[in-house]
């Protein structure tokens, strides 16, 4: 199931990052952030109202210090990394942003094994670092090298706030005692209520004209909050059930995805690099199913 549920997300995040890198180029770095979540409150909602008449649990949710701590720790966490993020799109554009990013998986690794005693085997191990190794030569440009120094920190940055949220999310969702779905719903209600009332307030107190640049841009501003919000579905759901750094680096399938959108929806084309990438994620992701 944490297969099945990691391939949506990676699938999901996809289009959702096509969506904020086109929102990025007429609204700034804090609106486009709250795109992500400004409808994916009511989606969340709705998705846990079916699981509990399709599903219903006799443990009743109940909150927990840790289930708080942690959670408020991800919606934090993960407004700076999405920030970031947008920050890398208007960089080097969507693809190269997006495979930046990925150095989240690298990162989740070293901190799952540090701090949360997540045991990774030794093909694990090999398949993230294969992994982390060819997102960055498809990040690349044009060459197997590239980048400034201020592109690698704010990539870096980016993909150790991913890394964190992850983490996080893994924590606050074990911390109840419910079904993994049921548990991954309850957080990601909990944690895109946060995020949209912080990132709210702060725009109307500090930028009333992006907040209502928003409304100007009503459809883009849903696609990109649909489809994060069944991203993030699948991304808390698979990583209820399995460790972060497993379910990140199967996660990288979304290369796939991103490329299949920049050629056939975009109309960009790929480099020869970005072949080697692809087939690179593909044995990081038999690696690391292999490892399980």
């Amino acid at each position: 199931m944490w297969v099945f549920f990691t391939l949506f997300a990676a699938f999901m995040q996809a289009w959702r990052n096509v969506f904020q890198a086109q929102l990025s180029k007429d609204v700034g770095v804090v609106g486009v952030t709250l795109a992500r979540f400004r409808f994916a409150g009511p989606i969340a909602a709705a998705y846990l109202v079916m699981l509990n008449v399709y599903h219903p649990q006799r443990v009743v949710f109940a909150l927990t210090d840790e289930f708080i701590l942690y959670g408020l720790g991800a919606a934090g966490m993960q407004i700076i990394a999405t920030a970031l993020m947008v920050m890398l799109f208007k960089f080097k554009g969507y693809v190269v942003g997006a495979g930046l990013a990925k150095s989240e998986v690298l990162i989740a690794a070293i901190l799952g094994g540090i701090w949360f005693s997540t045991s990774l085997s030794l093909l694990g191990w090999a398949g993230v670092t294969v992994g982390a190794v060819a997102v960055f030569i498809m990040g690349s440009k044009k060459s197997y090298s590239g980048f400034s120094s201020k592109v690698i920190v704010v990539g870096l940055l980016c993909g150790g706030c991913f890394a964190l949220t992850s983490l996080w999310v893994r924590e606050a969702s074990l911390s109840l005692a419910l079904p993994y779905t049921h548990s991954a719903a309850w957080l990601l209600l909990f944690v895109t209520c946060v995020q949209t009332v912080l990132l709210s307030a702060y725009l109307l107190g500090t930028n009333k004209r992006e907040f209502i640049a928003l409304f100007n841009q009503r459809k883009r501003v849903l696609l990109t909050g649909i489809s994060s919000c069944l991203g993030s579905i699948g991304w808390y759901t698979a990583m209820s059930i399995q460790a972060v750094p497993y379910v990140k680096t199967l996660g990288q399938v979304e290369v796939f995805f991103t490329l299949f959108i920049a050629v056939y929806w975009l109309k960009s084309g790929f480099a020869r690099k970005d072949i080697l990438g692809l087939i690179s994620i593909s044995i990081a992701s038999i690696f690391v199913l292999w490892g399980v």
